[in-house]
């Protein structure tokens, strides 16, 4: 029997107790955007690389701290893994669990036994089948074949506000050949989906308040007096009405898709395949909506999706929203707006086409411009990146045929490695979960035991493309 096989095994006959250990690290809260549980989430994972025979250290940021650790084990190529232990709030959701940290089991349709958990997709549930991984190794005394880093961050659903300034910092440290994130990729058909980059993102936030143009200045005044007086919240809904046109398919801000390039050779190969596999009435179930924007089929949908920046409102507030009748002229309304950025375009360039936008439109002196977080997109590519080499050969040797995808839609801190360290990077593993940033955030508890299976061959492969 081989190595790999021993750790399958391994991990096929301890998976109640790898499951559980799934389980403690999701009941933890770590709300970063409430500050709730961060430090003792922070310190379980530095608990979870010193078990795997690491040293781990927290390190303080300006925000919440950086998790680090390093495992030498002498071997020619070193790994780093980069992982999040922060999760999304829950306020105002309602789950069909009692406690949305409660580590439920539930039997949901369609998909069967699900770990349904905040955090149990997006990230917490891939990072703890990383180090239920590494305890498989260790218990079939199989060494590591990579030396590994861990750069765990707790402020990735704030947009990894201060990791750039970790990595500033600690540029030796981070020194490694590869880095990798770990991610279930599998659809709701069990389709696996290799992902070989992210988009962009910017962050806004768009104020509008009362002042010398007009408008109550300092409180919400009663409701009578708009017929005379300016309201904030107007400025705002009209503001946010001339960047887009009404059917919402192209975005009226100057320049916005000046800095777009095409797809490289590489890509148009990918999406030329793609097509053959892709099902896009699996994309509508995954997220309850019943048509596309555009009536496009095929590559020229797929083109719309991840080479088009998109500008979206993410939440809108102002003035009374509760129960019942109150009439008001609130002093303030406030909108948080995202643009998804695609390769070759920059926060900096964007957050100053929203202003100049909002300045020529007059709303310079009405609008006050907000940046919450920010980051480039990352790109890794296939054929000359070992590490989705080694993740591709993963889902073969477990019998799986990837789509691979040029980039995702969404986004992360991947510019990081790919610019800052100059490192490739891949994303990837087995195991299917789904509604991130949702009530009923799920993984299937048989994807969690493969996602296991599939990051032992990762790590494996890794060393033999070395």
């Amino acid at each position: 029997m081989s190595s790999l096989e021993h750790i399958y095994r391994y991990i096929d006959d301890h998976f109640d107790d790898h499951l559980e250990r799934v389980r403690t690290l999701v009941r933890q809260p770590s709300i970063s955007g409430e500050g709730v549980g961060m430090a003792e989430t922070a310190a379980m994972v530095a608990g979870l690389i010193a078990e795997a025979g690491g040293s781990a250290e927290i390190v303080p940021t300006a925000g919440w701290p950086v998790v680090y650790g390093e495992i030498n084990v002498g071997a020619a190529k070193t790994l780093l893994v980069y992982g999040m232990y922060d999760v999304q709030p829950v306020a105002g959701e309602k789950w069909s669990v009692p406690d949305p940290f409660g580590g439920h089991l539930l039997e949901m349709s369609n998909l069967g036994l699900c770990l349904v958990n905040r955090g149990v997709a997006n990230q917490k549930g891939p990072l703890a089948s990383f180090f239920n991984t590494l305890q498989a190794f260790r218990a079939v005394g199989q060494p590591y074949p990579v030396n590994l880093k861990f750069m765990i961050e707790g402020e990735e659903e704030l947009g990894s506000r201060h990791l750039p300034d970790f990595v500033a910092q600690n540029r030796e440290r981070l020194k490694a050949d590869y880095a990798f994130f770990a991610h279930f990729s599998q659809d709701l058909t069990g389709k696996v989906i290799m992902y070989l980059g992210v988009k962009g993102i910017l962050f806004l936030e768009l104020i509008a308040r009362g002042g010398d143009w007009g408008g109550p200045t300092s409180r919400g005044i009663h409701g009578s007096n708009a017929v005379w007086l300016h309201s904030p919240t107007w400025v705002l809904v009209h503001a946010l009405a001339s960047m887009l046109t009404p059917d919402q398919k192209h975005v009226l801000i100057d320049g916005f898709y000046d800095d777009i390039v095409p797809p490289s050779a590489e890509d148009e190969a990918l999406l030329e395949r793609l097509i053959t596999t892709f099902t896009p009435e699996t994309e509508l179930i995954r997220d309850d909506a019943r048509r596309f924007k555009y009536d496009l089929t095929g590559v020229p949908l797929l083109r719309k999706y991840l080479y088009q920046p998109q500008l979206n409102i993410d939440g809108i507030i102002s003035g009374y929203t509760g129960e019942g009748t109150k009439t008001l002229l609130p002093h303030e309304a406030r909108a948080k707006i995202d643009i998804r950025m695609v390769p070759n375009m920059r926060p900096e360039r964007m957050l100053q086409l929203v202003k100049d936008h909002l300045a020529r439109h007059g709303y310079a002196d009405k609008i006050e411009v907000v940046v919450h977080d920010g980051y480039p997109p990352g790109k890794a590519g296939l054929s000359a990146n070992p590490a989705a080499q080694a993740m591709l050969k993963a889902y073969r040797d477990l019998g799986f045929e990837p789509e691979i995808w040029p980039h995702l839609a969404g986004s992360a801190p991947f510019y990081l490695f790919t610019e800052t360290l100059g490192i490739p990077v891949v994303m990837g593993g087995l195991g299917q979960g789904g509604r991130q940033h949702s009530p009923d955030e799920y993984a299937t508890v048989d994807g969690i035991r493969m996602c296991e299976k599939s990051i032992a061959a990762f790590l494996l492969n890794l060393a033999d493309q070395s």
